[in-house]
């Protein structure tokens, strides 16, 4: 990897949701908006940065849901952990096919198809400039997505946690139904805590407090964002202690 800009986050945890791989479709992977994203993280890649992701599944999991009402809750969130499996084995091959080495490694063992998460080979794989895609959240059924970026950013001693979402960070209000809402650049956890701002869930959040490993929200829409948060930009909110 070339490394030709300073940045600010050497290491980082990314975090994308499965909806945000749908594009304008109702459901599924855009072939269109996974290379746009992969664009995205492979510029940030080349800077020098070692990424590891999390993703949901809510893409691939909702198209099934109605189908797992009334579904015992485990059973549901297992189907749940396969479907952010095959969003990372998506995510896996794109960046191949852009000429950056990824691995996924999986929570649950599928070891025909991907790693088992072992912590010290993911520090290995990221010292040697892989991207490394974790999947399957924690492995366990009642906990999120969230909660397993959460977790593995912990794991490898990320320096942030970036949340990918739609928007361009906090707000006192939402800025659809209020125009006059202001936008909060930086917010401490406790300040998250006391106006009931609700960052990540409940277990992520805590993890991320405790752990003092911030949280940097910012827009996926707006290219070239994952980039400009690791080197630093004015974009988006930090969330810190």
């Amino acid at each position: 990897m070339a490394k030709e800009t300073p940045v600010k986050y050497k290491r980082v945890l990314l975090k994308l949701s499965g909806e945000s791989l749908m594009g304008p479709d109702a459901f599924g992977i855009n072939r269109d908006t996974i290379q746009s994203t992969v664009e995205d993280i492979k510029e940030a890649y080349k800077l020098g940065v070692q990424i590891g992701i999390v993703v949901g599944g809510g893409n691939i999991f909702r198209g099934v849901a109605l189908g797992a009402s009334g579904m015992e809750r485990t059973q549901g969130d297992h189907m749940g952990m396969l479907a952010t499996l095959m969003n990372a084995l998506a995510l896996q091959d794109c960046l191949r096919k852009n000429g950056v080495d990824a691995r996924v490694q999986s929570a649950l063992d599928i070891e025909r198809i991907a790693e088992s998460y072992i912590r010290g080979k993911a520090l290995r794989h990221l010292d040697k400039g892989r991207v490394v895609i974790f999947a399957a959240g924690t492995g366990n059924p009642y906990f999120s997505t969230d909660t397993a970026a959460a977790l593995r950013g912990a794991e490898i001693n990320a320096d942030v946690v970036l949340k990918a979402t739609k928007v361009n960070g906090i707000y006192t209000a939402d800025p659809k139904k209020y125009p006059d809402a202001e936008f909060i650049k930086d917010i401490t956890f406790d300040e998250c805590l006391r106006r009931d701002i609700r960052v990540m869930d409940a277990t992520a959040f805590a993890l991320c407090r405790e752990q003092n490993l911030p949280i940097k929200i910012f827009n996926i829409g707006d290219k070239g964002s994952i980039a400009r948060v690791c080197r630093g930009a004015d974009e988006g909110t930090l969330v810190h202690l």
